[in-house]
């Protein structure tokens, strides 16, 4: 059975962000790679990539279907601050297309693709895993045909909920989540007032999500509306309803509805300590308070592979730790400042109204997009720090004005 059976250096599991740039980066590097994708389905997201994303990953042009240059933020009162991009753009990507362009380029690096549904791993005589799938191909509509091939290494890649994590990872079942829905909508061909294709609105407003934001992104043709919650019982496709009336996109042509469970923070652990890392969703990597994964999973994908490549090179299984280390030294202040920030401020519709306030201030704006373009917590400017330090704590006191 052995002999007869394929073996790669990986299997990864998922061809999302995550996934496929694991894969794309193993096979580059010369290892025999199977990207093992779950077909037709997209994950609801706002699609926004920063810059630092599209330089580090080399994501061409002809995959930004918009190119946002400026953030309006909207309190409940309606409040209104627009915030500009300055010297530069957030790029949109549709989801459908951005996915399915990172798998094709996994594949042409050499990365074998398959579709199929992961069920389980076991362990040959030697210990080498097994990976058990049932494949799928555009002729079988059905559960798929069992199938199995021996990995030594893999890469569980299969989002929130993710049945590689929980069979493989400790800790992994204890996850929280939140609930992400979204619905893409055609672009409107008279626009409604106010309506600008070259900005993102986000709403923040107890009534459209109890703890976190709704949002509509401009997508070129068409715009992803959405809101999220971890209130089981929000109902985030009447909220997603009500934020089209606001905007005055109720009537605009929905093309397809998606939900999804999102992380809520990084696994305290991604590994199994022997040949399983974790990596995108799976792992965690969502951006608290912005919601923001894409980046984060391509960053966890990349530093997967690394872990991965190391433990095939020298044999030693502490080598995938250094994922979850390399990528908390980078991202784990900003994760732990967005996830105070969140907790606090979106609580009340009070508190929503003094962020919205807050987001007024120039030192705001400038350090928040300078942090959020370059994925890092900006220093450049230490009396920027105080003076925001102080201003935050008379809104905080109920000091300033609102």
């Amino acid at each position: 059975m052995k002999q007869s059976m394929e073996t790669f250096d990986v299997v990864v599991v998922g061809g999302g962000p995550a996934g496929a740039t694991a894969a794309h980066d193993l096979a580059q590097l010369g290892r025999s790679v199977l990207l093992l994708d779950r077909a037709g389905r997209i994950k609801p997201c706002g699609g926004a990539i920063p810059p630092r994303l599209i330089k580090d990953f080399a994501i061409p042009d002809e995959l930004l279907v918009a190119r946002a240059r400026s953030a309006r933020m909207i309190s409940p009162s309606d409040s209104r601050v627009d915030i500009p991009i300055e010297n530069g753009f957030v790029g949109m990507v549709d989801r459908d297309q951005f996915d399915e362009w990172l798998r094709e380029r996994a594949a042409a690096s050499g990365a074998e693709r398959r579709s199929g549904l992961f069920d389980r791993i076991e362990r040959d005589a030697d210990g080498t895993a097994i990976v058990h799938y049932h494949a799928r191909d555009k002729h079988n509509h059905g559960d798929g045909v069992p199938t199995a091939v021996r990995a030594r290494s893999i890469v569980g890649a299969d989002g929130a909920r993710s049945a590689v994590a929980r069979q493989e990872v400790e800790g992994a079942e204890r996850t929280k989540y939140v609930f992400a829905y979204h619905e893409i909508v055609r672009a409107p061909a008279e626009k409604p007032p106010g309506y600008d294709d070259t900005r993102c609105d986000v709403y923040y407003r107890g009534t459209l999500s109890p703890d976190f934001y709704g949002w509509v992104f401009p997508h070129g043709d068409t715009l992803s509306i959405g809101t999220g919650s971890a209130d089981k019982g929000f109902s985030l496709r009447n909220a997603t309803g009500s934020l089209r009336e606001v905007a005055g996109l109720a009537n605009t042509e929905t093309l397809r509805r998606e939900g999804a469970p999102i992380p809520m923070k990084p696994l305290p652990r991604w590994d199994n300590g022997r040949d399983v890392v974790l990596a995108g969703d799976a792992a965690g990597v969502v951006a608290p308070a912005s919601g923001e994964g894409i980046y984060y999973a391509m960053a966890g994908g990349r530093l997967a592979a690394e872990a991965v490549d190391q433990l095939l090179s020298t044999g030693k299984a502490s080598a995938l730790k250094l994922a979850r280390k390399r990528f908390m030294k980078d991202h784990g202040t900003v994760f732990l400042v967005l996830g105070i920030m969140q907790r606090f401020w979106y609580s009340t519709d009070k508190r929503r109204e003094r962020f919205v306030k807050i987001c007024e201030d120039r030192d705001v704006q400038q350090l928040t997009f300078e942090s959020y373009m370059n994925k890092k917590l900006t220093r450049r400017s230490p009396m920027a720090h105080v003076r925001i330090f102080f201003k935050d704590m008379s809104h905080l006191l109920g000091l300033a004005r609102v």
